[in-house]
């Protein structure tokens, strides 16, 4: 058995909860938009990501990928367009900081969209009024974004919150 010193321990974790909750997407499947002769084809790319903070609640995302030379050695920048549609896939109980909106516009996934500076980013809010989550997706730059975006609603539907009603 390896003994760890504490100082290990405690910077191991310091880093785990200093570090985003963001989703790790699946990739679902791909479409080819551009053929290229000698090298990758442009893509739609379909992936699937579970929010990390919300069980019963799934995001299906769609991406344009870059292909060709630069595309294959991650040196391409992917565009802007990207289209989400989430839906409730379980039971949902809401963090009372999501309940509260306390933690409206966090962040549940991201994906670097080019090798330095551009990102696809989805963020939640909750509207209590009307018992929806809304996912936003977006992309950015370090100096400018781009007005693209999407948006999806979930409709929270849990059976004991049918039966109050």
């Amino acid at each position: 058995m390896i003994h760890y010193p504490f100082q290990t321990k405690l910077s191991i974790s310091l880093l785990i909860t200093l570090l985003p909750l963001t989703a790790i997407a699946e990739e679902i499947g791909e479409v080819s938009t551009r053929f290229r002769l000698a090298s990758p084809n442009d893509k739609i790319i379909v992936e699937a990501f579970d929010d990390p903070r919300i069980p019963g609640s799934t995001c299906y995302l769609s991406r344009a990928k870059q292909g060709g030379l630069s595309g294959a050695m991650g040196l391409a920048e992917d565009t802007s367009d990207a289209s989400i549609a989430c839906r409730q896939t379980g039971v949902i109980e809401l963090p009372p900081s999501i309940e509260n909106g306390k933690d409206n516009g966090e962040e549940v996934f991201k994906k670097r969209t080019s090798i330095l500076f551009k990102s696809l980013q989805v963020v939640r809010f909750y509207d209590p009024h009307r018992q929806v989550i809304i996912y936003l997706s977006y992309s950015d730059r370090v100096i400018d974004g781009s007005p693209k975006n999407s948006i999806s609603v979930v409709p929270i539907r849990n059976e004991a919150q049918a039966l109050n009603q």
